[in-house]
């Protein structure tokens, strides 16, 4: 495995599994960035909780690694429309930067997506 592998599963597995224990411990901060639109918010949250740390485990597995970066890519897919939600509404988020909700946020996502991507590439072997 190559050191870049390594890297982005320890960075992309850490971000997901602090964010998937984030979902539980400040579900209400989730909960209020799931787009009005959007039926059961907490169902939501907690749904997409549980697959996150499932996914950041599963990545350390290399029997399920690449399903993991496939599920998590998924995950982040599906989770787009709250970053669009915050950045079309800064307002209702006053506690962050309207710059940082409008600018930052919602490219990141390519970075996570490029990531899981990074994390979850089969091994070729030599």
């Amino acid at each position: 495995m190559e050191i870049s592998q390594k890297i982005s599963i320890a960075l992309i597995s850490s971000f997901f599994l602090i964010g998937g224990i984030g979902h539980f411990s400040h579900a209400d901060f989730f909960i209020n960035i799931v787009p009005p639109y959007l039926p059961y918010p907490e169902a939501l949250v907690y749904i997409s909780g549980v697959f996150e740390i499932l996914g950041a485990i599963g990545l350390w597995l290399p029997q399920t690694r690449q399903w993991a970066g496939y599920g998590l890519i998924a995950l982040a897919i599906c989770v787009f429309p709250a970053n669009i939600h915050m950045a079309m509404h800064p307002e209702l988020f006053p506690e962050h930067p309207a710059f940082a909700l409008q600018f930052i946020r919602p490219p990141l996502q390519l970075v996570i997506i490029g990531l899981c991507w990074m994390a979850s590439r089969p091994v070729i072997k030599e």
